[in-house]
């Protein structure tokens, strides 16, 4: 499937505002995604001008789970019902919190995959960056 980049995260995930902890997709294959996601002051993961702990949490994976959304939102097609949630996480470091008008850019990779027809279950990095900087690695 061809995509024209960049690509609104709704047209892969069920979360709206003010759940929505991503912009944009700026680059996804089967393998891997990155997004791009501008902390303002009125998102609700906002304490004290900085993006909490949780913030980082979701923006990750709602990150992650693009990779695995994209096969059941197809332009024109029918809406799929679909339930996701963070099964576990294996590891997590959060380095430092990014503050209110950073633009985080978010870099998922499947690790492990297991497809069945009734669920998908997946291991997937994620490491989310301001600039150069390393604010959080995870595989959840």
């Amino acid at each position: 499937m061809e995509r024209v980049l960049p690509i609104e995260i709704r047209n892969f995930l069920p979360h709206r505002a003010p759940m929505l902890m991503v912009d944009l997709i700026t680059a996804i294959d089967d393998q891997s995604v990155e997004t791009t996601f501008v902390v303002t002051e009125k998102c609700i993961f906002v304490e004290n001008g900085y993006f909490s702990e949780s913030g980082l949490i979701e923006n990750a994976a709602q990150t992650c789970s693009a990779i695995v959304a994209q096969n059941y939102f197809v332009e024109g097609a029918e809406p799929v019902q679909l339930v996701g949630f963070i099964g576990a996480i294996k590891e997590l470091s959060i380095k430092e919190l990014p503050l209110v008008n950073q633009t985080l850019i978010s870099k998922a990779k499947l690790i492990s995959k297991m497809d069945t027809e009734d669920f998908v279950l997946c291991l997937i990095a994620c490491t989310i960056f301001a600039g150069e900087k390393v604010l959080l690695e995870t595989e959840m």
